[in-house]
């Protein structure tokens, strides 16, 4: 049970905590009314691609993130990709950090923080 959260189910769905659950019925509520499109969970974005250190014998994986979930809206008279990650002060770490950088660097993405 990584940083206390509890696992929930809501709709068939396994969620990492509480707090994910509630933003999906949130989310799937306003796609419901037109407000956003192309929801999804779980979107997987390579950051770095996979590589070979000197002197190890298995090629590492690719970077990646994850992102809880992802969806297009409109904002003015365009509409704009939106990529959210529900986080508490504890789920915050360096790493996410990181990787919140390098989806803005990379992508042009600006991770939404959810709390």
């Amino acid at each position: 049970m990584k940083y206390r959260n509890v696992k929930t189910e809501a709709g068939g769905i396994t969620f990492d905590s509480k707090a994910e659950a509630k933003r999906w019925g949130e989310l799937q509520m306003l796609a419901r009314g037109g407000l956003i499109d192309n929801l999804t969970r779980q979107e997987s974005f390579e950051l770095a691609p996979a590589v070979r250190f000197a002197g190890e014998k298995r090629q590492k994986p690719p970077l990646r993130y994850v992102a809880d979930f992802s969806y297009t809206e409109w904002q003015g008279d365009k509409k704009m990709r939106i990529v959210e990650d529900v986080k508490s002060p504890a789920t915050m770490t360096r790493a996410f950090q990181i990787k919140r950088h390098l989806m803005m660097s990379l992508f042009g993405i600006d991770v939404r923080i959810v709390k």
